[in-house]
């Protein structure tokens, strides 16, 4: 299995961007899948996880009430709405494959990973 991530770039602050995440070789449908983002000299950290019916989401406390996570199994692909976008937003973004019980907030609950795609917010 592959995840390619995508739609990543340049927008200003209070913007949006939408966030793709296609997995090839194998369908994620009974997967879990989450998204994570790194910012330059910062560890990588969770952003949102969402079950794999689509009926359960989690987000970071920073990200809450501004981002959305779904998902399109018939398409197998995982969808990040990024809204009211802010300089502290800009991060390379990675979608991954939640394999393992735990906190999804846990980077070594997951097995697989995208390749990221760049955010970034101007102000």
């Amino acid at each position: 299995v592959q995840l390619q991530a995508s739609g990543g770039g340049l927008v200003q602050a209070g913007g949006s961007l939408r966030l793709s995440c296609v997995a090839s070789g194998r369908a994620i449908i009974d997967d879990a899948m989450g998204w994570f983002r790194q910012a330059p000299g910062k560890e990588r950290e969770f952003v949102a996880v969402i079950g794999w019916s689509g009926s359960t989401t989690y987000y970071a406390d920073s990200v809450k009430g501004r981002f959305t996570i779904s998902r399109d199994n018939a398409k197998n692909t995982v969808y990040l709405q990024l809204d009211s976008l802010k300089p502290d937003d800009t991060a390379v973004y990675y979608c991954a494959r939640k394999a393992y019980s735990g906190s999804a907030y846990e980077r070594n609950k997951y097995d697989l990973w995208g390749q990221g795609t760049q955010v970034t917010v101007s102000s």
